[in-house]
């Protein structure tokens, strides 16, 4: 594998997007450490581990902290094929224009219709997850009202700190981050050392999770420990043409995103796990919230409220992130011509080089579907299961466009580069694509038709409307966006960077 190749190297930033038919026109103010940060913070360990720490442990028990593993894995594998089209595709939109340059415009089309509205319903869902912390640290009665006028307080100041540029982004990004390690790691460690209250045996024993005496059951059944954690990596993409080099630098920002927020994971529910006074409680489904009970007792009252704002400022730090990637999805969709309104919604303010409109749309209708979670509070379970299966399934018509590429004899042209090992971790991407996708869509067990099968009702809307959309609207026939051009654009970034090197 190689993360250099000579034939593309000296190729500058802006030679780099006028290849791929693009003008320069957002200010480069992202490092490394930001975009590492604005992934991080999307895919966020703690909002992660709370948020199903106790479902997963009702399903599988202790031993579903190996899916952290074993899914971190598989999408490692992922974000290899991710940083390979990045790196030949550096530009705003992520998933939307890496599969319109790889396979066509109406499958871009639909890709990016699945990717978006999964993106905007997982806004919702972390802001509302995030409304029971600031409740909880500012001492307010948990209510329907309360829970909305916060979650729409989490997606007004997430707006405002987007809408006033790439530098502020970045700076909150690196503060989520620090919060996010300090909340995971630091708090996971010390539980680990100081408040272990189980053995380490206690992750190879299902406790009583089996069913009829067949785990495998129940250990699949705890797949979603993993699952709804290792997405956000691509975020790091979203906002390619506003970091630096970033041909070279978004696909190590993608893998340290992954192999840090995993390691992250790991210590946060290892610690719970371990510091768990009564685990046997947790595991039976009697202490359905126990991470603020465990807290408490390791950390005291004090120690609760400091975690408390490490926790608030990282759910922020998350929405922050949700926002700016689905804002430049909505910017690339709007700038090719392939949505209602798409001059204003590429339009890029010239004062701080963001798409404000965009950002616009990013903030309103998540508040819309927050909204509709307040009238009708079980919704919120249905928003957050379509978002997992959603965002998987769009990351898997990236690595089958690829694939497809491949086959017909594309050799990515970016810095980073899998060279000989390319193909051999395609396939496999896709092969373990495939089977978190089968492990998302299984229909429940429970006997109600609508809990039981919601996952694949939200997916056929979805997927239904955009189709009847694209066939009767034709947008991939108003845009004039380049398509389908993977190795085409190769071969003019290998030759462009080889007048280069002659003229040197």
């Amino acid at each position: 594998m190689s993360s250099q190749s000579s034939s593309t190297r000296d190729i500058s930033d802006k030679e780099h997007l006028s290849v791929l038919g693009y003008e320069d026109s957002f200010h480069r103010s992202m490092s490394l450490w930001s975009n590492f940060a604005l992934g991080f913070t999307y895919l966020s360990p703690l909002v992660g581990v709370y948020s199903l720490f106790a479902v997963v442990l009702t399903i599988g028990g202790p031993p579903s902290i190996w899916w952290i593993v074993l899914v971190g894995a598989g999408q490692l594998l992922v974000s290899f094929v991710f940083g390979e089209v990045v790196s030949q595709y550096p530009i705003h939109g992520g998933i939307y224009p890496w599969t319109r340059r790889l396979w066509g415009r109406r499958y871009g089309w639909m890709a990016a219709w699945v990717y978006i509205w999964a993106m905007i319903v997982t806004i919702t869902a972390v802001a509302e997850y995030g409304s029971g912390f600031a409740a909880s640290l500012f001492g307010i009665e948990v209510t329907s009202t309360s829970t909305f006028l916060i979650t729409l307080a989490f997606l007004l100041v997430a707006f405002a700190i987007n809408f006033s540029g790439t530098k502020s982004l970045a700076r909150v990004a690196r503060i989520g981050l620090a919060s996010e390690l300090i909340g995971v790691i630091g708090v996971g460690l010390y539980l680990l050392i100081f408040q272990r209250h189980q053995s380490f045996a206690v992750f190879f024993d299902s406790m009583g999770t089996e069913n009829a005496g067949n785990y495998a059951t129940a250990f699949l059944g705890a797949a979603l420990a993993g699952l709804f954690l290792f997405y956000g990596f691509e975020a790091c993409g979203d906002v390619a043409e506003e970091v630096e080099s970033p041909a070279k630098r978004i696909p190590l920002a993608m893998m340290m995103t992954i192999l840090v927020g995993g390691v992250s994971a790991l210590f946060a529910f290892g610690g719970y796990v371990l510091a768990a006074p009564n685990l046997a409680d947790i595991v039976s489904g009697k202490d359905g919230d126990p991470i603020p009970g465990i807290l408490n007792a390791s950390l005291g009252i004090v120690g609760g409220k400091i975690f408390l704002v490490v926790a608030l400022t990282a759910f922020l730090s998350c929405v922050l992130s949700l926002q700016a990637a689905a804002s430049r999805l909505l910017f690339s969709f709007g700038r090719d011509g392939m949505l209602p309104g798409h001059r204003w919604l590429s339009r890029v303010s010239p004062s701080t080089k963001v798409p404000t409109n965009a950002l616009i749309v990013a903030c309103s209708v998540p508040a819309t579907f927050a909204l509709l979670v307040y009238f009708n509070g079980n919704l919120l379970v249905p928003v957050t299961a379509f978002a997992i299966i959603g965002i998987y399934i769009a990351f898997q018509m990236v690595v089958l466009a690829a694939l497809r590429q491949r086959i017909k004899g594309w050799r990515p042209a970016g810095p980073f580069n899998l060279g000989t090992a390319g193909y051999v971790i395609n396939v496999a991407a896709l092969a373990w694509g495939v089977f978190a996708v089968i492990l998302l869509a299984i229909p429940g067990s429970s006997g109600d038709f609508a809990a039981d099968w919601v996952v694949l009702l939200g997916l056929g809307v979805v997927f239904g409307t955009g189709l009847i959309y694209l066939l009767v609207a034709r947008p991939d026939r108003k845009s004039d966006a380049p398509s389908g051009d993977a190795i085409e654009v190769a071969a003019k970034l290998r030759a462009h960077a080889a007048k280069i090197t002659t003229q040197v």
